[in-house]
C-alpha cells in the first residue's frame, strides 16, 4: 500500500466510479481487458495515447476496442483462439491487444525484426486465427498460413481489411465478458536459436508494486515508450499504464535525435528504452545533444540487455541521475533493478531485487554459493512464466527459475551479471566471460560498440574474438594493450575484427550466433 500510495495510484474517486471499475476488474480480470476498462471508468477524459496520428483518451481507447472486438468476433475469433500482432509502436498495437483480450483470446506478439521463415515457423506452431500487422510486413508474412489478415498501420489507401475499417464497422458500446481471461504470449529474443513462446497469465498489482518499489514512476505521467511494445519491457509499461493512468507517447521507429525531440516536445516525465537506444543518443554530436532539454524527465527506465562499459555514467553526466536499469528475462520478468545510486557506484551493476523477489546464486549442483562467488542466477517471484508454448521450460531449483545467466552479489548487495551461462569459454584452461572483455573495450575512447565470442582454436580449445565498431583511427594492437592494462593477460582477445555495425534484433540484443558463424 505504501508503494502504491507513493506512486499516486491510491487517489480519491467517486464511490460509483470505484464500484464500476471494481466490477470491470472482476468481470474481465487484471489484464488489458479489465485494466483498460477500469482506467476508462475512473478517468475517461485522461489522454491515453499520443502517436503520429494524434491523441486518444482512455474512453476513446475503450470504445475503439469494443468495436474492434465485435469485428474480430465476426472474423471468427472467440475465447481460447489466438490473435497474432506484428505492429510497431502506435495505437493499433494497443487497439488489437485490448480487443483480443475482451474476446478471451490469446495475444501473440511477433517480433518486427523476424525473417520470413521465422515468422512462418512461429505462426505454424502457435496457429493464430487472425494476424494483425502493419502494411510494411505484408511481404514477410506472405508465406505464413493464416486464416485472416488485418492491416494495422497503412502507408496509403488499401482495399484490404484494416483496424480502422473494422472499428468503424461495429458498435462501440460495452461487450459482454468472455468468461475466459486470455493469455499474453511474448516470444523470446531468439538470439541463441528459434524464438520460443513464453505465455504469461495476468500479473496483477504485485507486478506493478515490484517495479515501483525501486523505480519511482507516478500516476498521470507522460511516458515515451520507445522500447518495442512487443518486447517484455515495452509491454510492461503498456500494462503499467492501466494502473498509473499514463499518457503513452508512441512513435513507430527510433531515431536518436527524434527521440530527444519527442521527449522534450511532449513534456515527458519518463522514458522507456533499451540500452542500445541510449548508446545511439550518446553517439550524437555534442552540438546536437546541447540543443535538447530533458530536465523534466525524472525516470529513464532501461532494460533488455546489460548497460555496456560506462554508458550509465555518460548518460547521467549529461542528463542527470534519472537512469534505472532493470535486469530480468522473458521467463522470470523482474529480477533486479539498479537505481542511479547503484549505477554511480557500479556502472554495470544489475542492482538489487525488488519487492517480493528472491535472487540466489547457485553452483552447478543447485547449492547456494557464498557472497562474491560467481554462479548461475536463479529467481523466484510471482511472475514466473508457465513454460514454453512448444513444450519445455527453464530449470527450476526449490521454486527458483534459472535466467540462463551467471553472476554474483557484491558486498553492498548488488547483483552483477557476468554473462550467459553458455557463453563462458575455457581458453588454455582459464575461464573467460565475454562480457567483462566487452566492458573493458567499451571504455576505450575509440570504441562505439563491441561483441566478443568464443571460436574454436586447435591449441587452446577456444579463443576469444572481439568484433568492434570504432570512431577514428585505432589499431588492433592498441585495443589489445588496453584490455591487457585492465584485465588478466588470458582475457585479452586473440583477434579483434573491425566491422561497421553489430547485428542486432529489434530489441537491441546482439545476434552473437551470426558473429560466431563468421
Amino acid at each position: 500500500m505504501k508503494v502504491l500510495g507513493r506512486a499516486g495510484v491510491l487517489r480519491p474517486h467517486s464511490p460509483l466510479a470505484l464500484a464500476k471499475a471494481g466490477k470491470a476488474l472482476k468481470d474481465w480480470g487484471l489484464g488489458p481487458a479489465g485494466g483498460f476498462t477500469a482506467a476508462a471508468l475512473l478517468d475517461p477524459h485522461r489522454t491515453a495515447i499520443i502517436d503520429e496520428l494524434g491523441s486518444l483518451t482512455y474512453d476513446e481507447v475503450h470504445r475503439r476496442s469494443n468495436a474492434l472486438a465485435r469485428s474480430l468476433a465476426d472474423l471468427g475469433v472467440s475465447a481460447g483462439d489466438g490473435v497474432a500482432v506484428m505492429c510497431r509502436n502506435h495505437r493499433g498495437f494497443v487497439d488489437a491487444s485490448i480487443a483480443t483480450a475482451k474476446l478471451g483470446a490469446d495475444i501473440l506478439y511477433l517480433n518486427t525484426a523476424f525473417a520470413g521463415p521465422q515468422l512462418a515457423d512461429v505462426i505454424e506452431r502457435e496457429r493464430p486465427r487472425v494476424v494483425v500487422h502493419d502494411e510494411e510486413f505484408s511481404e514477410l508474412l506472405a508465406g505464413a498460413d493464416v486464416a485472416e489478415r488485418v492491416l494495422a498501420w497503412t502507408d496509403g489507401p488499401t482495399d484490404a481489411p484494416t483496424l480502422e475499417s473494422l472499428i468503424e464497422a461495429s458498435r462501440d458500446d460495452d461487450v459482454p465478458p468472455a468468461g475466459r481471461n486470455g493469455r499474453i504470449v511474448i516470444l523470446t529474443s531468439g538470439t541463441t536459436g528459434t524464438p520460443k513462446g513464453a505465455p504469461r497469465s495476468e500479473a496483477g498489482v504485485e507486478a506493478a508494486v515490484s517495479l515501483l518499489s525501486r523505480m519511482p514512476l507516478h500516476y498521470g505521467w507522460r511516458t515515451h515508450i520507445a522500447a518495442p511494445l512487443f518486447h517484455t519491457w515495452g509491454f510492461a509499461h503498456l500494462a503499467l499504464a492501466m494502473l498509473l493512468g499514463s499518457t503513452m507517447v508512441l512513435r513507430r521507429t527510433f531515431d536518436p535525435e527524434a527521440f530527444l525531440d519527442v521527449a522534450e516536445a511532449e513534456r515527458c516525465d519518463s522514458i522507456v528504452v533499451i540500452p542500445v537506444m541510449l548508446q545511439r543518443v550518446m553517439g550524437l554530436p555534442e552540438e546536437t545533444l546541447a540543443r535538447y532539454d530533458l530536465s523534466r524527465v525524472r525516470v529513464v527506465a532501461s532494460s533488455g540487455s546489460a548497460l555496456p562499459g560506462d554508458l550509465a555514467l555518460e548518460w547521467m553526466d549529461r542528463f542527470g541521475d534519472n537512469l534505472y536499469n532493470m535486469y530480468g528475462s522473458t521467463e522470470v520478468a523482474y529480477a533486479s533493478i539498479a537505481t542511479p545510486e547503484d549505477l554511480r557506484a557500479a556502472p554495470s551493476a544489475a542492482g538489487k531485487p525488488p519487492y517480493a523477489t528472491t535472487v540466489k546464486i547457485l553452483d552447478p549442483d543447485g547449492r547456494p554459493l557464498p557472497l562474491g562467488e560467481t554462479g548461475r542466477i536463479f529467481v523466484g517471484n510471482g511472475l514466473l512464466f508457465e513454460g514454453y508454448t512448444g513444450g519445455g521450460g527453464k530449470e527450476v531449483v526449490d521454486g527458483l527459475m534459472s535466467t540462463g545467466d551467471v553472476g554474483h552479489f557484491d558486498q553492498d548487495g548488488r547483483l552483477h551479471v557476468v554473462g550467459r551461462d553458455d557463453e563462458m569459454i575455457v581458453s588454455g584452461g582459464e575461464n573467460v566471460f565475454p562480457k567483462e572483455v566487452e566492458d573493458a573495450l567499451m571504455r576505450h575512447a575509440a570504441v562505439v560498440e563491441v561483441a566478443a565470442v568464443g571460436v574454436d582454436d586447435r591449441e587452446f580449445g577456444k579463443r576469444l574474438r572481439a568484433y568492434v565498431v570504432v570512431r577514428g583511427p585505432v589499431s588492433e594492437d592498441e585495443l589489445k594493450a588496453h584490455v591487457k592494462d585492465n584485465l588478466a593477460r588470458f582475457k585479452v582477445p586473440r583477434e579483434i575484427v573491425f566491422i561497421d555495425e553489430l547485428p542486432r534484433n529489434a530489441t537491441g540484443k546482439v545476434l552473437k550466433r551470426e558473429l560466431a558463424s563468421d
